[in-house]
């Protein structure tokens, strides 16, 4: 496994690395440790979940963890992201006033992946030239401005004067940043995404950092652009929130 990630999912879910490493499931209460990802991050934690290496790790509350450890302590976590569990899950959540907010997969990369852009040139942004498209949402994805995620580097493939797609990471945590893509409606299925993608995970890696991607559970282009690009599937993470 990674090292790099293994530290940060034990930052992140409040364990020890070798909790991380091991084939047990783990239930941990949960505290705001420094080094933790803190893209998007909810003030308050009731509960998490990550499917790792062949198992679960939890944190939260401490009633929210008593309960999940009582039911799930010998639960193996190859089919705990189904429909059974989740409404077992937001029932229990929303006797606290909360509820499922999203359950996604997570891959990364630690090898840099020859590419070579295709049609089109390359335009690299550093974080003082990001703050350009703020207030902006044609690149919503790319870029996020969360202040506690700073927006850190950026890549466009450009045509004459038309941008068809820009590619951003965002400093989650000390160790990990993270990737985002949009691309025009008329450069889809040409190749730019896979492209922006490569070029910026490599240059992250070459600046000492571990590049990771996101996506939807259902978007599977999003997925296919990840494995393309040199990412590999790491785990999955159910998140939680206050329900409105």
């Amino acid at each position: 496994m990674n090292e790099i990630l293994l530290r940060q999912l034990a930052a992140d879910y409040c364990c020890s690395e070798e909790d991380v490493r091991d084939r047990h499931n783990h239930f941990t209460v949960h505290e705001f440790r420094e080094e933790r990802r803190k893209y998007r991050e909810s003030k308050e934690c009731i509960l998490k979940i990550a499917d790792v290496n062949g198992k679960l790790l939890f944190t939260g509350h401490e009633p929210m963890i008593g309960w999940c450890g009582e039911r799930f302590r010998d639960t193996g976590s190859e089919w705990f992201f189904d429909a059974a569990t989740f409404r077992s899950l937001d029932a229990r959540l929303t006797e606290e006033g909360f509820r499922i907010m999203t359950v996604r997969p997570f891959f990364i990369s630690d090898t840099v992946t020859p590419v070579e852009p295709d049609g089109f040139s390359v335009r690299w942004y550093e974080a003082d030239d990001i703050e350009e498209f703020r207030g902006g949402d044609r690149f919503k994805e790319a870029y996020t401005f969360d202040p506690d995620a700073p927006d850190v580097l950026g890549v466009a493939a450009v045509r004459g004067e038309q941008i068809l797609g820009m590619a951003g990471a965002s400093a989650d945590s000390p160790s990990m940043w993270q990737i985002g893509i949009n691309v025009e409606p008329e450069a889809r299925g040409t190749g730019v995404a896979r492209t922006l993608v490569t070029l910026l995970k490599n240059e992250i890696l070459q600046r000492g950092k571990l590049p990771y991607y996101s996506t939807a559970m259902s978007h599977l282009a999003s997925q296919r652009v990840a494995l393309g690009s040199g990412f590999k599937l790491s785990w999955a993470e159910l998140l939680t929130g206050r329900a409105e």
